[in-house]
């Protein structure tokens, strides 16, 4: 029986989560959107649509999502939007779901999900809202990203916020790595994907559990098909993958950049199979390890003892994860 589990694209900022998009949009069951950039905000505004058994906090809530900024992008008719979340099961992943849902109904599939780098540092809210979510994480080399970043159109962050973005990206994939299974979680490298892609999406419909389909490869149809509302985007990818910016860095970042980079990342670039200019001596490799071995093994144990040590917990939240999908269903 074919899956509709929902599908989320993550990585560090400028990894390649919109080419990677695009490659999936172009499979003829998969459709994902331009960052929405409506979950993350509305989760952490989930106390403020209150009961959504009620019908008019369902309301309430579609109103609040059709307003926000990127909803327009998605091409979707606001009000045949607000009355299908308010029709929809009371919980706030429904709503959200009901949105990337009927984003993939425009282009006829079954499949749905989204694509923002940032979900990568909240995969438990992301799991939350959607626990039958499958997601899949790009990588690439933690220089070409902060290169990249530093050029940005946009006003960049200080160099010091760039490399943070990178290594928190890096630590939240080791992370993931360890904590999900492999049918919940697929990582692939932006440097293998862009050198021979067909294998790298062959291995990503294998996780789908979805027939690899050649279109996939072909970013020039795929580039007009799937987000045309989205002019920008679709200047940037219009074209084939190609490796011309692996290593791009180089030539990109000065001697002493490349030097706060590795000093920042530590053993975080060979932990993914990029070679540092400078080898990390073995006790900075030892102390990294450690690190991350402790805070995933102590983490939640931190987070219960608050809860039982807190004098006013929290009281229990309503469900807030999403009931559409055959999976979402069956819990």
């Amino acid at each position: 029986m074919p899956t509709d589990r929902p599908i989320f694209v993550v990585g560090c900022p400028r990894s390649g989560t919109t080419m990677l998009q695009l490659m999936l949009h172009a499979h003829p069951r998969i459709a994902l959107p331009p960052e929405t950039r409506f979950l993350l905000d509305g989760y952490k505004k989930r106390a403020q649509f209150g009961d959504l058994n009620d019908p008019e906090k369902r309301r309430a809530l579609a109103k609040w999502i059709i307003g926000t900024s990127q909803f327009d992008d998605l091409g979707l008719d606001n009000e045949k939007a607000e009355e299908a979340i308010v029709a929809g099961p009371p919980t706030l992943g429904s709503a959200f779901g009901i949105v990337f849902r009927m984003y993939s109904e425009r282009f006829g599939k079954p499949r749905w999900g989204d694509k923002r780098p940032m979900y990568l540092r909240y995969l438990p809210t992301i799991l939350r809202l959607f626990p039958d979510a499958q997601i899949i994480n790009i990588m690439r080399d933690g220089r070409d990203c902060v290169a990249s970043l530093k050029e940005t159109p946009w006003k960049p962050a200080e160099f010091d916020t760039l490399l943070g973005y990178w290594r928190d990206s890096a630590d939240a994939s080791l992370l993931a790595a360890r904590r999900y299974p492999k049918d919940v979680y697929h990582q692939v490298r932006y440097e293998d994907l862009v050198a021979d892609p067909e294998p790298h999406l062959r291995a990503i419909c294998s996780f789908l559990e979805e027939e690899y389909d050649p279109a996939m490869t072909k970013p020039n149809e795929l580039a007009s098909v799937a987000v045309p509302e989205y002019k920008t985007w679709h200047t940037l990818t219009h074209q084939a993958p190609t490796t011309e910016r692996v290593e791009s860095w180089r030539g990109r970042l000065s001697d002493e950049e490349i030097r706060q980079c590795e000093a920042s990342f530590g053993d975080r670039l060979a932990r993914f199979g990029y070679r540092p200019t400078v080898p990390v001596p073995r006790t900075v490799q030892m102390r990294a390890g450690a690190k991350l071995i402790a805070r995933h093994r102590l983490g939640p144990a931190r987070q219960a003892a608050k809860q039982l040590l807190s004098r006013n917990p929290a009281p229990p939240e309503p469900p807030v994860a999403a009931k559409l999908t055959s999976g979402q269903l069956a819990r």
